[in-house]
């Protein structure tokens, strides 16, 4: 028999999304993002509290960017998913990342994660933000046969319940914890 355990946002796995935008003075700007997914194949949205710098950055520009966080910078994208843009304005600097200018959206791409997803604002309501993606790159060292290798790229997923991120096979970090060895 099953045990209640509640109502929660306890669905897996839950995709680490780093969203990626410009602040007004033009530096990058991103945060992480575990509440969305696809809504069909060409729309991406994402619950992102209007109180966020991200959230009005977006609407400003009207473009934003999707990489996946991934093994090899989970302290990095923990960090950025910890701070808040508005008490730390150079907090993408502070990362450690550096970022690239789209060449088709107003947004930055974050170099050092291999997949990203540049998309343009559809509508932000609700707290909710749809994207429309523009297109995906990704970098060679994550592709077969011109395709994007999940065990390639690496990456990770938010366990809600454990606060911990996932990649297949076990746990790579400590949510709300590996980031702050950046503060």
């Amino acid at each position: 028999m099953k045990k209640s355990t509640g109502a929660a946002s306890t669905v897996y796995p839950e995709p680490v999304f780093m969203v990626a935008t410009y602040n007004d003075d033009g530096t990058p700007n991103a945060m992480a993002a575990a509440w969305g997914g696809i809504a069909n194949d060409k729309l991406i949205s994402i619950c992102i509290d209007k109180g966020h710098r991200t959230a009005e950055n977006v609407v400003k520009r009207g473009a934003f960017t999707v990489s996946m966080a991934d093994e090899a910078n989970i302290v990095a994208c923990d960090y950025l998913g910890i701070v808040s843009g508005n008490d730390v304005p150079d907090k993408f600097a502070r990362s450690g990342l550096h970022a690239t200018r789209s060449d088709l959206v107003d947004a930055p791409v974050i170099d050092e994660l291999c997949m990203c997803l540049e998309c343009e604002v559809v509508d932000y309501v609700d707290e909710t933000l749809t994207g429309i993606i523009v297109d995906i790159k990704a970098d060679e060292s994550v592709l077969t046969d011109g395709k994007i290798d999940v065990e390639k790229l690496k990456p990770v997923v938010y366990d809600p319940v454990a606060h911990t991120y996932r990649s297949i096979g076990g746990v790579v970090g400590r949510a709300f914890g590996d980031g702050k060895k950046l503060m």
